[in-house]
């Protein structure tokens, strides 16, 4: 089924001649077995089919549903011994997949990542476009679904649930010691773009210009955010340089970016996302990330001057569970301080080991 576009797996039903007839028990559902459908698709195909669901489906008589997700990575091999083959779902039928189909799969793939790979810079582009980079830093950070959907058109309603929801989810892993941008954006009145809706900043006066952001929900699931993190203020009658970057505001950028693409991940049916983040500065000075001591107060003693930051990308699963999507967030974050020279983070967690 991931070979030919998705499908679902019904365990429960008994049939003639392809149509469903009756119901037929399953028994329990149990954790082992599970784990176990989930370790198949992992362990038993190359490449793994991930995204899987398993549903339980009533309790008398028990059923069980398999969704299994359109995938972009396909030809899926199964090998055997020696051999391997690339099955394909035809009607009723599981069919071996002919050389050319083969063929024609892996020339999908290629051009499906090259197409994400444009959509991404895209987006970044998009982003980091008319930012005053030469007198601040500003952080970049965008995610387009790695599997295409149906291009919807959300309400207003709808983004403005997508907002308040990634705000909750932000905090779900993260603390508030840093400047968070969704909460100085006007969420409750988001803007029409193309193809998207954004929310501005919600106060345009000179007060607030240090902590300006924007971040847009886009209608195919793509997620994008610029945050104003340089020339921070410092204490009550100085701030900082805008080539200093205080890695609690990165930190709380990244949080509330992740929060937002789980939150329209969820409104919209996507799963794995392509994510890039970058800090764009064009002036002279070297950039710094800053830390904190051990009084809170922020310390430079351990910062590397970057020359350039290095753009950092990887591919989100939007629908993992909480403690594996933590992880994800956690592993981002990480990745972006640790340029800086900095090793702990002090917003985002440490989540928990894997049991």
């Amino acid at each position: 089924m991931a070979n030919s576009g998705g499908g679902v797996i019904v365990y429960g039903v008994d049939e003639n001649q392809k149509a469903a007839t009756a119901r037929v028990d399953t028994g329990e559902l149990s954790e082992v077995h599970e784990r176990t459908l989930f370790s198949v698709a992992v362990s038993a195909i190359t490449p793994p089919v991930f995204g899987l669901e398993v549903i339980r489906l009533g309790d008398s008589p028990h059923a069980v549903a398999v969704i299994v997700p359109a995938s972009v990575d396909g030809p899926h091999l199964i090998y055997r011994g020696e051999y391997f083959g690339a099955p394909g779902r035809n009607s009723a039928d599981t069919v071996w997949m002919k050389e050319r189909q083969v063929d024609a799969a892996y020339r999908a793939r290629f051009d499906e990542q090259r197409r994400s790979t444009e959509a991404l810079e895209s987006l970044y582009a998009d982003a980091a476009s008319g930012r005053d980079t030469d007198r601040r830093a500003w952080l970049i950070a965008v995610a387009h679904p790695r599997v295409p959907g149906v291009l919807a058109r959300p309400s207003r309603d709808d983004a403005r649930g997508v907002f308040g929801e990634a705000s909750r989810i932000s905090l779900t892993y993260a603390n508030r010691n840093g400047v968070h941008p969704l909460d100085n954006l006007d969420l409750s009145n988001p803007r029409p773009g193309l193809r998207r809706w954004t929310a501005p900043p919600a106060s345009t006066h000179k007060s607030a210009y240090w902590k300006q952001a924007w971040a847009s929900v886009h209608h195919d699931g793509s997620v994008s955010l610029a945050v104003a993190i340089g020339a921070h203020p410092s204490g009550p009658s100085s701030q900082f340089e805008g080539h200093e970057v205080e890695a609690r505001a990165v930190e709380s950028a990244i949080a509330d970016f992740t929060g937002l693409v789980r939150a329209n991940a969820d409104a919209l049916g996507h799963s794995e996302y392509e994510v890039s983040v970058g800090v764009e500065w064009s002036g002279a000075h070297a950039l710094k990330v800053l830390t904190v001591d051990g009084t809170g107060y922020t310390y430079d003693g351990v910062s590397t001057p970057l020359g350039q930051f290095m753009r950092v990308s990887l591919t989100l699963d939007a629908a993992a569970a909480n403690q594996a999507f933590h992880r994800q967030v956690y592993q981002l974050a990480e990745d972006c301080i640790n340029q800086g020279g900095i090793t702990h983070l002090h917003v985002i967690s440490v989540p928990a080991e894997e049991p």
